[in-house]
């Protein structure tokens, strides 16, 4: 089947939209699914550049929202018309998987990161010649095929070109809170970095009853909008230093959690400095730096902690629908991070994430789409 895709050619090259790509025939477990829209994430941005390292030509993409169109015959779970949300995959037998922590399968760089599909086929080709998908999804396309355990169906009545981003960014900043960190109802937390996977990480903070809830940034306009959705209190970096705020915020004892959204070296180095004794910071950001820590006054005699979270902890199944509640009761209001873009204009919606224009940029890939349908 040929479809229409936003193609990245060579490490750091500009996304192109081309209407000839194979997408491979549906195997028996997938799904055919009709894009209407996707998110685009920071890591789309890595990946595209080269930071975490990938094969070329690409088709990236991995906030995807959608129409089933087809389902093969071992598919139980959804029917022709359902509409999804897409998301990870991952195999649900391996130790990890079992203990319902499918971020953590053994295979999660195999079936996500390897460019192909988990079987090691293409999922998309031009001419012939391969193409990289991305998350076993590739979003960026008109049409794309998953397996069952990529999506995630929703209610028809919610508008699809709105939910793309809880397949990562949304559940990612949440799910490290609510899912890893875990927050005692009464604690602190301070969240760097205000893009949508710190603004999802600082509503979630607010939803687990943090009475103090800091969100830090260099964009002025960030800072408002989390003043408006739940931030107590707030740290334009760019005018003060942000562990001396935060410790004045907290009067000296520091914060109980941190999240790193940036994953700059100086900030992320921050967010551990911001912590009281026995704090915890999460460092979630795809970047290439690295961080010094100090093992005997970090590590051991304050008796901080420094984790990795990959996805939020996330099961999608089970999140998703948990933030969409949520959205519903206006406690996880994400849709006031998104600006639509068409899908030709890909490049400056980029460029706009990029910047910190906009924050949660969204593609709509089928115009005809109308919320309700």
């Amino acid at each position: 089947m040929k479809i229409k895709a936003a193609v990245v050619p060579k490490v750091g090259g500009r996304f192109e939209i081309k209407d000839d790509i194979e997408l491979a025939d549906m195997d028996d477990d997938e799904l055919q699914v009709k894009v209407i829209a996707s998110g685009i994430c920071h890591s789309d941005e890595a990946l595209r550049k080269g930071d975490a390292g990938w094969t070329f030509p690409s088709i990236l993409g991995h906030e995807g929202s959608g129409i089933v169109e087809k389902v093969g015959p071992k598919v139980s779970q959804f029917k022709v018309g359902d509409h999804v949300v897409m998301s990870f995959y991952s195999d649900g037998t391996c130790v990890n998987c079992l203990k319902g922590i499918p971020t953590q399968c053994l295979d999660y760089a195999k079936y996500n990161l390897s460019g192909t599909k988990p079987d090691g086929s293409d999922h998309f080709k031009e001419a012939g010649h391969h193409v990289s998908d991305m998350f076993d999804q590739s979003s960026f396309t008109t049409h794309t095929t998953v397996h069952e355990r990529n999506a995630v169906k929703v209610d028809k009545d919610l508008d699809l070109r709105r939910l793309g981003p809880l397949g990562c960014g949304y559940v990612t900043g949440s799910g490290t809170v609510l899912n890893t960190l875990k927050p005692e109802p009464g604690s602190t937390l301070a969240v760097f970095g205000t893009g949508a996977v710190g603004l999802a990480a600082m509503m979630a903070g607010v939803i687990a009853g943090c009475t103090q809830v800091i969100a830090v940034d260099i964009v002025a306009a960030r800072l408002d909008l989390a003043k408006e959705i739940g931030a107590t209190d707030v740290v334009n970096s760019k005018n003060e230093n942000a562990v001396d705020a935060i410790k004045k915020i907290t009067n000296g004892r520091g914060v109980d959690y941190a999240v790193d959204t940036t994953g700059v070296e100086s900030v992320m180095t921050d967010s551990i400095k911001a912590l009281g004794a026995g704090g915890t910071t999460a460092l979630i950001a795809v970047t290439p730096q690295l961080i010094k820590i100090s093992s005997w006054n970090d590590l051991c005699v304050m008796d901080k902690k420094v984790i990795g979270v990959n996805m939020g902890d996330a099961i999608p199944q089970v999140d998703i629908p948990r933030l969409i509640r949520y959205y519903k009761l206006g406690k996880f209001p994400f849709d006031k991070t998104e600006k639509f873009y068409p899908f030709e204009k890909i490049n400056e919606a980029d460029a706009d994430s990029v910047s910190g224009k906009t924050i949660k940029p969204v593609l709509i890939i089928d115009n005809s789409y109308q919320p309700g349908d």
